[in-house]
């Protein structure tokens, strides 16, 4: 045997015959250990209390399996660490989601007590300093078995929710969001009735789950609901609150986790009002993250509505349709020689002076007509991003005429 046996020093231990026989004088006063430790159990805890008769009889099963344990382990001439098996073994599964592992901590706590209270009683003075020096180090390695179930069972746990998780993301992300998804994503713990943002960028380069669980905790700081997953080389991020029907509040929040995903652009879709709709922000967070290495200086996150150039020329027919109809038609029916002046504009440089000489009017009334120009479209003509994108639904527009 080991120079100890878990917290008895081998000076301490007696020999296997008088352990033995300590262990058999013991095993007498076991049934009225249980009942003592049942009722010690209903004195301290209300949650035990509270339980069902059932649960209640599984409790007093294992509190009888660990003390039936102790003095089987305690009489072996080699004893090893006990296992789940000897002691748990003989309770459902079920009774790990009945009771938390605090309280099977307080259920160990408890029984030791008992049963040191019994030693006490039952047992010669002389067999006392052992026994109790045995069952604190017994008692160590039945939280430890404890604390490992709890452990499997949590992981169980935590894989099936990734699993389930994946699915729903995947299924949110292709539009075919029913109840029965829902439902799921109910489970999951959304909550969120309306704002609904959804977020692509590179998958992590640490390990994936720790990398969802980080944005988790970020948008639960938040106060926002969310799902994600990671499909290949990119990892997808659906968020949920009300407050996100505000663009800058998404990029807000985004940015505070923005370093969980991997090296490379992150896109922020447009909010839209419900889970059921995730798929239009979706389709333009996708359509952003594949041209988005058009625009490398781009922020980082970045909005979808921002990358409209680079979808267009990368073939999204609905950047080139939203640069058509919410740039130039507006341009067209704000009349007053706004499209003009912006078509001048472009053409001189960007040169207020050189547009107003072959516009023929003063440079003020050029001003004037860039300022309205910014009102009109969102897009200012001095700023050489905004000029980019005004440049390109100019050609757009034409083209759609």
């Amino acid at each position: 045997m080991a120079a100890s046996t878990r917290g008895i020093t081998k000076s301490l231990l007696p020999a296997p015959k008088t352990r033995a026989a300590m262990a058999k004088r013991l095993a007498g006063a076991t049934p009225a250990m249980t009942t003592a430790t049942i009722a010690e159990m209903e004195e301290r805890h209300p949650w035990f209390r509270a339980l069902d008769a059932d649960y209640r009889s599984w409790v007093g099963v294992v509190a009888r399996a660990g003390i039936d344990g102790f003095v089987t382990w305690f009489s072996d001439p080699d004893p090893e660490a006990p296992t789940t098996t000897d002691i748990f073994g003989a309770a459902p599964r079920a009774l790990t989601r009945k009771i938390t592992l605090s309280q099977t901590v307080e259920l160990v706590r408890t029984t030791i007590d008992v049963v040191e209270a019994q030693i006490d009683e039952v047992a010669p003075r002389g067999d006392r300093p052992v026994l109790h020096a045995a069952i604190v180090g017994y008692s160590r390695e039945v939280a430890f078995a404890a604390a490992e179930i709890y452990a499997r069972a949590a992981e169980l746990r935590g894989a099936w929710d990734a699993r389930l998780e994946a699915l729903v993301v995947d299924a949110v992300l292709r539009g075919e969001t029913d109840e029965t998804v829902l439902s799921r994503a109910s489970t999951l713990g959304w909550h969120s009735s309306g704002g609904v943002v959804v977020v692509v960028g590179p998958a992590p380069e640490s390990e994936s789950t720790q990398a969802v669980e980080s944005v988790r905790r970020s948008a639960g700081t938040a106060g926002l609901d969310m799902l994600g997953a990671v499909q290949g080389d990119r990892m997808v991020v659906v968020l949920g609150g009300s407050a996100l029907s505000t663009p800058e509040f998404a990029r807000q929040v985004v940015s505070r986790f923005v370093d969980c995903f991997g090296a490379g652009p992150v896109v922020i879709g447009p909010p839209v009002e419900h889970l059921m709709d995730a798929v239009g922000s979706t389709r333009e967070a996708f359509s952003g993250y594949r041209a988005a290495p058009a625009w490398p200086e781009a922020p980082r996150p970045v909005e979808s509505s921002d990358l409209l150039p680079e979808r267009a020329l990368s073939g999204d027919g609905h950047a080139r349709r939203a640069l058509a109809r919410d740039l130039y038609d507006p341009l067209v029916a704000a009349g007053g020689g706004l499209l003009d002046t912006l078509v001048t504009f472009l053409d001189q440089g960007l040169q207020v002076e050189a547009a107003a000489r072959a516009l023929f009017v003063h440079a003020n009334t050029v001003r004037y007509r860039l300022r309205r120009i910014h009102e009109v479209t969102g897009y200012s003509p001095t700023d050489p991003r905004d000029g980019y994108a005004l440049r390109l639904a100019l050609t757009l527009g034409r083209l759609r005429r």
